[in-house]
């Protein structure tokens, strides 16, 4: 995967769906926690999973889910990607992976120092994929709230697995991101809206359009 890809998330209205897939975005993303507001449940996932066609991948997002919620987003909801937020230790991505195991197993890692980093190794055996991500301040939602962290990071870090970037970034900084840092997948939700959740049409367009030309 030498190209840059996106991966919007966030998403809640066909509207956005119809325009992720339609300019291009490698991946979707539908968040199952009812304390954010782009929260969606299995049956509004399932909706909007099929309108997404087969070579775009359905993500779904959980922060500490429990296996209902996780049964509910796979064989009600569609998604066949699921990108834990939370706290899970390794163990629980293992017993996730054996309760669905057709299903891919990415893993958010949050960022505030280098030391952060560490985390990764504990999770690249099981995980498919690592997402870095802005670590939040303790007490509010754990991603999509338009932080970024340091790139530089990154500089010299042996990944334990394939891996993404997410955190702050915008139409304005993705060229400096996937530039500085290497990563193929940029994952962006805040960075296309207007408001917390409301997803605009627009930005979208102009984001994926500018991936493209990366």
């Amino acid at each position: 995967m030498n190209r840059v890809n996106a991966k919007i998330c966030g998403l809640s209205t066909p509207e956005a769906v119809g325009a992720a897939v339609r300019h291009g975005a490698s991946h979707v993303g539908f968040v199952f926690f009812p304390k954010s507001p782009r929260n969606v449940d299995a049956a509004q996932a399932a909706a909007l999973t099929a309108m997404t066609p087969p070579h775009v991948g359905k993500v779904g997002v959980f922060v500490d889910p429990d296996d209902a919620l996780i049964d509910a987003a796979v064989r009600v909801g569609g998604v066949d990607t699921l990108q834990l937020h939370g706290k899970e230790a390794p163990e629980r991505l293992a017993a996730i992976r054996a309760r669905h195991p057709g299903v891919a197993l990415w893993k958010a890692i949050p960022v505030r120092t280098r030391a952060d980093l560490t985390a990764a190794k504990a999770h690249g055996g099981i995980a498919d994929l690592i997402l870095y991500d802005a670590k939040t301040p303790e007490g509010t939602l754990p991603g999509g709230m338009g932080l970024r962290f340091d790139w530089t990071l990154l500089d010299g870090f042996r990944h334990p697995q394939r891996w993404a970037l997410s955190g702050g970034i915008d139409i304005g900084n993705v060229a400096d991101a996937a530039g500085r840092t290497g990563a193929r997948l940029i994952d962006i939700s805040s960075g296309v809206e207007t408001s917390p959740g409301i997803k605009a049409v627009d930005k979208i367009a102009a984001f994926l359009q500018r991936i493209a030309s990366l």
